[in-house]
């Protein structure tokens, strides 16, 4: 959490900020362990036994959600530095396109890889949605937009249906960078509280739609491999 600290001295940050940002890591590199060690090999990089470049990049791109993450308990020093966690944040979604890029070019991409970035993307929506509330600039309906990628796996988890793989959709792409970029955008001071709501509306409702398309997908996928049999 080096870079945490020289953040914290150099925004003046309490020493309470430090330790949030230590124990928002520590969860950070523990779930990521444990999640490595109950991977199975053939998901894993070709070299099973590193994490591999690509991974390296979207750990890296973790710390940054750390980072933010761990202002989540002091609004004042959030809204007072709302630039900067704005500025966080956008470097973790430029970062989110490089892990990709690595893995194609280094040809390191897996299973794993691509469950770890998807998951981090989820905890930046979710940690930005928990800083707009603690900001005051919407209410806590805006949690919907961070949890709907959790809500998901539980409803996988009673409909069998919706644990199958998804295939490749730049629409789902692309309303995962609109909801990321809404996000930061109301979070900055000159985004009255009107307009982060109207703007948050509209990226829960392309969410909404994304979610329901690809549901809808899963279950009549479902239903045709019964069919067939």
């Amino acid at each position: 959490m080096l870079v945490a600290g020289l953040l914290g001295r150099a925004l003046s940050l309490p020493s309470l900020y430090l330790a949030s940002a230590f124990l928002t890591g520590l969860v950070l590199v523990t779930t990521v362990g444990i999640c490595w060690s109950r991977t199975p090999s053939g998901q894993r990089p070709p070299d099973d036994s590193t994490l591999g470049p690509a991974n390296w990049v979207t750990l890296s791109r973790g710390t940054l959600v750390c980072i933010a993450a761990a202002f989540i308990p002091f609004s004042h020093y959030a809204a007072q530095h709302a630039w900067i966690i704005a500025w966080i944040s956008l470097i973790a979604l430029i970062m989110d396109g490089v892990d990709g890029a690595t893995a194609r070019r280094t040809q390191s991409a897996s299973a794993f890889g691509a469950r770890f970035d998807m998951e981090l993307d989820a905890a930046l929506m979710l940690v930005l949605c928990a800083l707009l509330i603690t900001q005051g600039k919407v209410g806590p309906w805006v949690l919907t937009i961070g949890l709907m990628r959790y809500l998901f796996v539980i409803a996988g988890g009673l409909i069998p249906g919706l644990r199958a793989p998804l295939p490749e959709s730049r629409l789902r792409k692309t309303v995962c960078v609109w909801q990321l970029v809404t996000l930061m955008v109301c979070l900055l001071p000159w985004v009255s509280q009107g307009w982060a709501a109207g703007l948050l509306t509209i990226a829960l409702t392309l969410l909404v739609y994304s979610f329901g398309r690809d549901s809808i997908w899963l279950l009549a996928y479902r239903d045709a491999k019964e069919t067939s049999r």
